[in-house]
C-alpha cells in the first residue's frame, strides 16, 4: 500500500440517533463530501467498508450482546431486561434506523484495516473510534468498540507491538477495559478531567501500560503541543511499536458543545504529521467524538489531507464551500446559530496558543518518570 486509504460508506449519509441527539449531526458524509470537491479522494484511494458480521464481532463482544443489539434494529425496541443489561435504548444509545448497521459498518472497517495493513500502509477511518463500547454493553454513544476491533485484527495480521493514542475529549474507558495490563499494548489517553465518563485519573496506569493524562477546561494548542513532544512522542520512541492506532477525536476544539477545550484543529493536524513522521510500518487513524458538523467535518477533511501531503489552501474552492454552506445543525446550542464565515470558507482555524499551565506542566513530569513512557510495561 502506497498512498493512504480512506474507509468510508454512504450509511452514514442521513443516518442520525435522533433529532435531539447530539449524533443528529452529519459527519463521515461531510469529510467525504469535502475531500472529493477538494479533489483529494480519487477513486484508487476510496474504499466502501464492509459491514462486520455478527461472529466476527464476538472476538471481543459477547455472542448474547451482539444478538440483543441486531435484534434491537429488527425490532425498533427493547425490552427493560435488555436496556438494563446492555445499555441500549438509552437517552445515549437510543433506538434509531441504522443502530446495527451502522456501528457494524465502523467495525467492519477496522477489522479490514488490520488486515490490509499487514504489510505496512496507513489507512483512515473517520467512522471509527467508538472507544467507550464495552464487550457486553454500549456506552456513551457507541453500540461497538471498533478500536478494540482494529488492535485485535492488526495483532491477528501480524503486528506484535501496538500503541494507541486518544485525543478525544474524553477518557478512552472501553478501550482501557479492554486492554488494560497487556504488555504489547500501550494507551495513551488525554481527555478533559471532570468530564463523562469520569475514568481515567492520571493515577489509573491500567496495571502498566495506560498512561492516563486528564487535562483542565481550556486546553489550549501550546499546551498541547507539549504533551505531543512531552508525553506521546517520547513514549512511542520508547515502546518501538509496528502499528499506531490514533484516535483522533474532534470534540476538543473550542466550537465543540460536549467539552471545555480551547482547541483549534492545528493542534490534531500537528499531532497526525508528528505521529506519520514516526515511521511507523502501520498508521491506523480513526474519527471519535465531534459535534459541531462544521468544525468536525473541517478537522477531519484536514486530517486526510496531512496524511496525504496535501496543502490546506487559506481559501477552499466554491465547490468544497458549498458543502460547508449546505451543512444544517437542527436545534443547535448558542454557539451553532450564527456561524461564523470562516466556517464555510476555510479548513484551517486560527491558532489558539497560550501558557502552559503549571498544573499542565507537573502531570506531565508525573508521567514522565513512569515504566511506560519509558517503553517498559511490565509482564
Amino acid at each position: 500500500m502506497t498512498s493512504p486509504l480512506f474507509l468510508g460508506s454512504e450509511i452514514y449519509r442521513g443516518s442520525s440517533y435522533g433529532g435531539w441527539h447530539p449524533l443528529r449531526v452529519p459527519r463521515v458524509s461531510t469529510v467525504m463530501d469535502l475531500s472529493r470537491a477538494m479533489g483529494w479522494l480519487p477513486a484508487g484511494q476510496y474504499r466502501t467498508s464492509p459491514r462486520a458480521k455478527p461472529k466476527a464481532l464476538t472476538i471481543w463482544h459477547t455472542p448474547d450482546y451482539v444478538a440483543a443489539l441486531e435484534r434491537a434494529e429488527a425490532e425498533q425496541a427493547v425490552t427493560d431486561p435488555v436496556r438494563d443489561r446492555h445499555g441500549l435504548g438509552t437517552n445515549a444509545n437510543p433506538i434509531y434506523p441504522e443502530m446495527f448497521r451502522r456501528p457494524a459498518t465502523a467495525a467492519g472497517a477496522s477489522l479490514l484495516a488490520g488486515e490490509l495493513l499487514a504489510q505496512g500502509g496507513t489507512i483512515y477511518h473517520p467512522g471509527g473510534g467508538t472507544h467507550h463500547g464495552f464487550p457486553d454493553r454500549a456506552g456513551g454513544f457507541c453500540y461497538l468498540n471498533d478500536p478494540v476491533l482494529s488492535i485485535l485484527s492488526l495483532r491477528r495480521a501480524g503486528a506484535a507491538r501496538i500503541a494507541y493514542v486518544d485525543i478525544d475529549a474524553h477518557h478512552m474507558d472501553g478501550v482501557q477495559h479492554g486492554l488494560a495490563g497487556d504488555p504489547q499494548t500501550l494507551l495513551i489517553s488525554v481527555h478533559e478531567e471532570r468530564r463523562w465518563p469520569f475514568t481515567g485519573p492520571i493515577e489509573d496506569d491500567g496495571g502498566g501500560n495506560c498512561l492516563n493524562l486528564p487535562v483542565p477546561r481550556g486546553l489550549n494548542d501550546t499546551e498541547m503541543a507539549a504533551i505531543r513532544d512531552r508525553l506521546i512522542l517520547p513514549a512511542l520512541v520508547a515502546f518501538a511499536p509496528d502499528a499506531i492506532v490514533l484516535q483522533c477525536g474532534a470534540d476538543a476544539v473550542t466550537e465543540d458543545p460536549l467539552s471545555r477545550l480551547t482547541l483549534s484543529n492545528n493542534a490534531h493536524w500537528d499531532i497526525v504529521a508528528a505521529l506519520k513522521a514516526l515511521g511507523c510500518p502501520r498508521l491506523l487513524v480513526l474519527g471519535g467524538g465531534g459535534y459541531n458538523p462544521w468544525s468536525v467535518g473541517r478537522l477531519w477533511t484536514g486530517v486526510w489531507a496531512t496524511l496525504n501531503g496535501h496543502e490546506i489552501p487559506e481559501r477552499l474552492p466554491e465547490a468544497a464551500e458549498q458543502v460547508l454552506r449546505a451543512l444544517r445543525w437542527d436545534n443547535p446550542p448558542k454557539l451553532g446559530r450564527n456561524p461564523p464565515e470562516d466556517w464555510f470558507t476555510t479548513l484551517r482555524d486560527a491558532p489558539r496558543p497560550g501558557p502552559i499551565r503549571p498544573e499542565i506542566a507537573e502531570r506531565l513530569a508525573h508521567l514522565a518518570l513512569r515504566p511506560a513512557t519509558r517503553g517498559h510495561i511490565p509482564e
